[in-house]
């Protein structure tokens, strides 16, 4: 099942285009991943499937009719910019935010006192917002947007000002929610996030969309067939020409009695056949294909645009 659908969006700003016919399916319990450079339509795209800003064109249908008001309301909404109240003590902001979410009066103490005491904050709670680090007010926000128990959350840039280890601590949190069931759509420029937690992934540029599916999927789609071998420095000395595969660098490993070899196959050419050739020549202790990463792919494709 689909828990978010939007339908050929368009957003114009003066003679700007924003977003140009932009259609996505978010299927529910997974981790959606929503990428693009500064300025690509990420954050306005947001803002419409929230409604605090409307399309020009299209629409937003969440768990199969038109986005209402109040489903708007029930979403979790980690937001780029800060949205807190820096006069108002931890404590009460967070119990005022529950109180917003839907949470009663009488429970958002505990619910708040709760969610604090997972995150290690509950000394904070007398501490007004504005004595807070950037990372600290971001772990509010994070709370925020979770505590009302929502079932789809947005996250914008939500390891923005962490260091390390709260931005594992996040990590683990978002993927301990899908295991229960929660849907997210991450904006984020940090593809090894994108890389631990997307299952899927759409790539804005200049307001189009030029990329679309599951990550899986996308990185088989840009493979280019090549391999790395670790093998005996001890052994034959592997040819620089061969009829199954073409050397891209053959050096020196940290373990000195090894080598590791890059190559890549040549047209018509199979991994059993290179194994093959290797294996009569040489003692490999390693293999692996050489699949391009998450910011490889977006980088090549801003590129291309960019050359378009």
């Amino acid at each position: 099942m689909n828990i978010l659908e939007v339908k050929n969006i368009s957003k114009t700003y003066g003679k700007k285009k924003v977003l140009n016919q932009i259609s996505l399916v978010v299927p529910q319990g997974k981790i959606y991943g929503l990428l693009g450079p500064n300025g690509a339509g990420k954050t306005t795209l947001i803002r419409i499937i929230n409604q605090i800003i409307a399309s020009d064109e299209g629409e937003v249908w969440f768990k199969g009719s038109p986005m209402t008001r109040n489903q708007v309301e029930k979403l979790g909404y980690l937001p780029e910019e800060r949205g807190l109240y820096t006069k108002m003590k931890v404590g009460e902001h967070l119990i005022y935010m529950a109180q917003l979410r839907g949470i009663k009066s009488l429970n958002a103490p505990k619910v708040v006192k709760n969610y604090m005491r997972e995150f290690d904050i509950l000394d904070w709670w007398n501490m007004k917002v504005e004595q807070l680090s950037k990372g600290m007010q971001q772990k509010l926000q994070f709370i925020i947007a979770i505590m009302h128990s929502p079932d789809f959350v947005i996250l914008d840039e939500p390891f923005s000002g962490f260091d390390p280890v709260n931005a594992e601590f996040i990590k683990n949190k978002i993927l301990e929610l899908k295991e229960q069931g929660v849907t997210f759509m991450l904006s984020t420029h940090r593809m090894d996030s994108v890389e631990e937690l997307c299952d899927h992934v759409t790539l804005i540029h200049k307001a189009n969309k030029v990329l679309d599916g599951e990550k899986h999927k996308i990185k088989s789609q840009f493979k280019t067939n090549k391999y790395e071998i670790i093998y005996s420095h001890t052994s034959r000395p592997v040819e620089s020409e061969t009829p199954v595969f073409q050397i891209i660098s053959n050096e020196k490993n940290d373990n000195p009695d090894w080598m590791t070899l890059t190559v890549s196959l040549k047209p018509g050419r199979t991994v059993n056949e290179l194994l093959h050739y290797l294996l009569d020549k040489t003692e490999i202790h390693a293999f692996r294909e050489l699949i391009p990463g998450m910011n490889e792919i977006f980088i090549s494709l801003v590129k291309d645009v960019e050359n378009e």
